[in-house]
């Protein structure tokens, strides 16, 4: 895998909780080692980007985190197309 930004960790892993996750399907889905899961996890609930819900064990990206995602996503889209059409004089 190539090299990831902690931008690009971070959208993985919001992606993977969107709807609920629990810490094994986020590992997996961001292809993350359970201590970096963890490290991550703990700063995104910080943020407010990520919420665990008690009960079930389960992580969702909240509303703040769904915002973020959508811009990393719209951010992204944008690179591509610049990147893809080449000026040719």
């Amino acid at each position: 895998m190539k090299y990831r930004s902690r931008t690009e960790i971070v959208s993985m892993i919001l992606e993977a909780a969107n709807g609920g996750a629990t810490k094994t399907r986020i590992m997996y889905k961001a292809f993350l080692s359970y201590a970096q899961l963890k490290e991550y996890l703990s700063v995104l609930i910080e943020n407010n980007l990520l919420e665990y819900l008690e009960g079930s064990h389960v992580y969702k990206t909240n509303e703040k985190g769904l915002n973020l995602l959508k811009m990393h996503n719209e951010i992204g889209e944008l690179l591509q197309t610049s990147v893809k059409e080449p000026i040719i004089q």
